[in-house]
């Protein structure tokens, strides 16, 4: 969970944008099989308010240092904008591999309403461990794995509001990026105890080569 990736400006000048865009059916950006399961709206690529709204969820992403510790992006989708009304829900599946001719790694959904706006709606990751329910403030990020299976919960009341993206990391394995997260924390963490060490040294010695031996361009 990525805490405070858009802050309270943002997500009300982004709302204000989704109060007058124009909205198509969802199932014109699903796969084969994830159309059957999909119900819900998304904001018309055609629409000219569209550009604007993306280019300010993904700057605010690739400014934010958390996700790019945890992400290491490469390349970012342009967001797609998606509403649920009640009745609206998008059922079991997995994200296209390939989108764009870009490979994906990495699924974002960044909340744009408020959890206590709508009944239902969230965002079920599906894993070995078992299932997560995900349902964030306006703002805020949850970043997971694109292989993972995944749903959003019917809405019953109100209206949902999100930002969904994707990511082609520079380091495709998801071991290997938590390492590099976890090591990257905790020298951050040492850092700002200690100050600049020769062990500190040692780490961010370790971290850069793992990254350029791991990297791909």
């Amino acid at each position: 969970m990525i805490a405070n990736v858009l802050d309270a400006e943002n997500v009300q000048w982004l709302r204000d944008n989704l109060a007058q865009v124009r909205y198509v059916d969802g199932r014109q950006t699903a796969g084969r099989e994830a159309r059957l399961v999909k119900r819900n709206d998304q904001v018309d690529r055609a629409d000219p308010l569209l550009a604007r709204m993306q280019d300010l969820v993904t700057d605010r992403l690739l400014d934010h240092q958390l996700f790019r510790m945890a992400a290491r992006p490469h390349l970012v989708r342009p967001p797609l904008f998606s509403r649920y009304e009640p009745g609206m829900a998008y059922g079991s599946h997995v994200d296209d591999a390939i989108m764009g001719g870009m490979r994906t790694d990495l699924s974002v959904t960044v909340f744009l309403s408020d959890p206590e706006d709508y009944d239902g709606g969230e965002l079920v990751i599906e894993s070995a461990a078992g299932e997560q329910d995900v349902k964030l403030a306006a703002g805020d990020a949850v970043v997971y794995p694109t292989t993972f299976l995944h749903r959003v919960a019917p809405v019953t009341k109100g209206e949902r509001l999100a930002a969904v993206t994707w990511v082609r990391s520079v380091v495709r394995d998801a071991a290997k990026r938590e390492m590099l997260f976890d090591l990257e924390t905790a020298r951050h963490a040492l850092f700002e105890r200690l100050g600049k060490t020769p062990e500190l040294d040692l780490l961010a010695k370790t971290q850069s080569n793992l990254l350029r031996r791991w990297a791909e361009d």
